[in-house]
């Protein structure tokens, strides 16, 4: 049986590589012990054949690896 892919959303922090955008994912998780909501963030690289700008915000959908630490795509 497949599994569906990962779609997170997130906004590009760097576009200086080719074909490839790094996204940062941030999520609120709750602490276990105290209750409070803390901030957390994650960045990805994607394939962007589009060729999204610093600051926009994009959906990345999980793929097959493309190459070491790249397998997500913008959508």
């Amino acid at each position: 049986m497949k599994t569906k892919p990962k779609i997170l959303a997130g906004i590009v922090v760097s576009d200086r590589l080719p074909k490839t955008v790094v996204v940062e994912i941030r999520r609120l998780v709750k602490h276990p012990k105290y209750g409070k909501y803390i901030r957390r963030s994650k960045r990805y690289l994607a394939h962007d054949e589009i060729g999204h700008k610093v600051g926009d915000r994009v959906k990345i959908k999980e793929t097959r690896p493309m190459s070491r630490r790249k397998h997500f795509a913008v959508i």
